[in-house]
């Protein structure tokens, strides 16, 4: 437990990502309401945005603060038009190059489906799953896979002839983020919607991929050390009509990191879509929590993003502070906020433009701090 308060790192970045984080910040500060607040917030710029405006993606405060922060909070990055020399994305730094440097290698995604969030199928919006049917937590593997930087071109004579991306699966790598979903599963202890059973399953391609091999034989061996978890398996394209057609069967899944990023965001629409989504990348000694939306830039400046997915970000920053600190304080205060959040969902004042609403962004986050401060009354 810290005294003085846990020091988080906000990098707002680009696009939707200050209306939403702007949100997020009037949440914490509506928990914090009525003592001193266990944590303390600094802003700083940075992104793509900020790189077409200065040359730089980020000041060297910045950066040295999401080394030495407690946690760090991020909006969204990505603008068009703004790109570095080499092709990356301008803000590359706050999202994968963070992931690098704070060796952030597990990435957790909750797929939970709260009462009175609809679906948009076929142009509609309506409940499709049962809420006590999707709770689920996807585990993808971070630092390696196909987003290490082992790729290339060939170029002749100006023109692109041949483009390489290279696969880097290795023990290290696979061997801890599946020993991270293990104990997941074991802590989170509920199971499957399905039959209650403490599983996870391994999600890969290993009847092609010789990396897919590798992780599933790590999987196996890794599994050993937790006969009370079961064992599952699944090929990614059968996962994905089986996770839309059975999502109660799934407790805790892993996978590797394309794999991991693909079936998370299919797995977003279970839980009402991409504005409903939060984004835990943690690892040994840092945390870094996101909404996973992106920064949206067709909706920048309208005020009518969804917020909720920075909320859920938020709430998984506290559990994680908490855990890691071993401080009741946050976990009080995390189940405060998912209160909130749910009484809020259920009773459908706050649905924004995604949930065929239109609440803007900002009346979202009113609606949800005044809802944890009635609580307090």
């Amino acid at each position: 437990m810290k005294e003085a308060g846990y020091a988080i790192a906000v990098y707002p970045g680009d696009g939707t990502g200050p209306e939403v984080v702007r949100e997020g910040e009037k949440v914490l500060a509506a928990l914090a309401e009525g003592g001193p607040a266990p944590w303390h917030l600094t802003t700083y710029p940075g992104g793509g945005q900020y790189f077409l405006r200065t040359g730089r993606e980020w000041e060297p405060e910045a950066e040295a603060a999401a080394e030495s922060a407690d946690a760090v909070l991020l909006g969204a990055v990505g603008w068009p038009g703004a790109f570095l020399p080499n092709g990356d994305i301008a803000g590359r730094a706050l999202v994968l190059g963070l992931r690098e440097r704070l060796d952030l290698f597990a990435n957790v995604r909750p797929c939970k489906l709260y009462p009175g969030v609809l679906h948009r199928i076929s142009g509609h919006y309506r409940e499709v799953w049962s809420p006590q049917n999707v709770d689920m937590l996807i585990v993808r593997e971070n630092t390696e896979g196909l987003y290490t930087p082992v790729r290339g071109r060939l170029t002749r004579a100006g023109q692109t002839e041949v483009a390489v991306d290279s696969r880097v699966i290795t023990r290290k790598g696979a061997e801890r983020v599946i020993r991270y979903a293990f104990e997941l599963a074991r802590h989170r202890g509920r199971g499957a919607p399905e039959d209650g059973a403490v599983r996870v399953t391994c999600v890969d391609k290993s009847n092609v991929l010789e990396g897919c091999r590798f992780f599933r034989e790590t999987y196996d061996r890794v599994a050993a050390e937790y006969p009370e978890v079961e064992r599952d398996y699944a090929y990614v394209d059968a996962f994905t009509q089986w996770v839309v057609r059975n999502p109660e069967h799934y407790d805790v899944v892993v996978a590797t990191n394309m794999m991991g990023d693909i079936i998370t965001d299919l797995a977003a629409v279970l839980q009402g879509g991409m504005g409903f989504a939060a984004g835990a990348n943690v690892g040994t000694d840092h945390g870094m929590f996101e909404p996973v939306h992106g920064s949206a830039p067709k909706h920048a400046g309208k005020n009518e993003i969804n917020p909720f997915a920075t909320f859920f970000a938020e709430h998984e920053m506290l559990r994680w502070l908490g855990e890691r600190h071993r401080d009741e304080r946050l976990f009080a205060q995390a189940a405060r906020l998912e209160r909130a959040l749910a009484a809020t969902l259920a009773d459908g004042s706050a649905r924004t433009y995604d949930q065929g609403g239109d609440c803007s962004t900002s009346a979202v986050g009113d609606r949800v701090a005044d809802v944890i401060r009635s609580e307090r009354r």
